[in-house]
């Protein structure tokens, strides 16, 4: 029997519940007839509406889900049992992050500044190891592993979504402060390369920009001319950006978040907008990207392939010239 609810204070809408899942309505209400989960409870206008713990299983199971899961063997499985598969991923090398030669105890430090909540000490902490060790290593090496750390702490419960959040604030403030301290089309010592100027974005279902700060940091490193336009741009405005300032490449960046349907059919629509002469870049963990890139799109499948794909792009300028 449906219960009908008058207290909506720890429920969630339909449409709330695929913002923060990322969990398409229509296939929340094929899992409810076809594997009775979710069991949303109906409001007073007979709408759904979803209790947190229900949300808080939905999104282990997208993530299950972003690691190649099949729904029927997972969406019926208690939460305990998603935690545990959500720490023994099935798909391996396939990781935007790259490695790390920072210890686990200085790992440890930083999340446990998060956990007891001394926000100014982690960011300090975060600015003098960003000192010391360079910003494409604080990236890399850091950064990258950390967010994994963090992500697998929430799958544990050992952490709330809103310290998540609070992490990745502090993370983007520390990574913008560095940027715009490169200047741009820095080179260092390679002065007499080619820059390419590159236009970074989302598609407006990516709301995630932490990935994006990460690129655009390495590629600056790399003398790119980095032109930002945030998260969450149309797709139209991309390609009107790409042309009024005149980019080589526009660089984008996926989360596990995104629907793999949009993330695809939005690369070949921009693709169709933008012409032969800007290259579209795409890098993230969304495994659409692996499974079936479109043709003539570099994917970037770690943070590492920001080098060769800078190299590679300014080679091709040198073929140009010579021939």
């Amino acid at each position: 029997m449906t219960t009908i609810i008058d207290n909506l204070h720890n429920t969630l809408s339909i449409a709330a519940v695929e913002r923060e899942t990322g969990i398409a309505k229509d296939t929340l209400r094929v899992w409810e007839r076809r594997y009775n989960f979710p069991k949303p409870l109906r409001d007073a206008h007979d709408d759904r509406a979803y209790p947190v713990d229900q949300v808080e299983k939905l999104r282990f199971l997208k993530r299950l889900l972003d690691q190649g899961h099949r729904p029927g063997s997972v969406v019926q499985l208690p939460i305990e049992e998603l935690r545990q598969l959500n720490s023994k991923p099935i798909l391996e090398n396939e990781s935007y992050s790259g490695g790390s030669s920072i210890s686990q105890d200085e790992m440890m430090r930083y999340l446990n500044l998060l956990r007891s909540h001394q926000t100014e000490a982690l960011r300090l902490e975060l600015s003098t190891t960003m000192i010391k060790i360079g910003l494409d290593r604080f990236v890399i090496e850091l950064v990258a592993p950390l967010i994994k750390n963090i992500g697998e702490y929430w799958a544990d419960g050992k952490i709330e979504i809103h310290e998540e959040h609070l992490f990745t604030e502090q993370i983007k403030h520390s990574l913008r402060t560095a940027i715009n301290f490169v200047p741009k089309g820095h080179m260092g010592q390679h002065e007499d390369l080619a820059r390419p100027r590159v236009l970074l974005t989302t598609f407006p279902q990516e709301k995630h920009g932490i990935g994006l700060l990460m690129g655009e940091a390495l590629m600056a490193l790399e003398g790119c001319i980095c032109i930002s336009l945030g998260t969450q741009t149309p797709i139209l405005e991309i390609a009107q950006a790409a042309r009024a300032q005149k980019v080589d490449i526009v660089a984008l960046s996926f989360s596990s978040q995104i629907n793999h349907n949009h993330a695809i059919d939005g690369l070949k629509d921009l693709q169709s907008k933008l012409g032969p002469e800007v290259e579209i870049w795409a890098g993230g963990d969304n495994q659409a990207l692996r499974k079936r890139p479109p043709e003539n799109i570099k994917i970037l499948t770690t943070l590492h392939d920001i080098y060769g794909s800078v190299k590679a792009w300014r080679d091709q300028q040198k073929n140009r010239v010579i021939n």
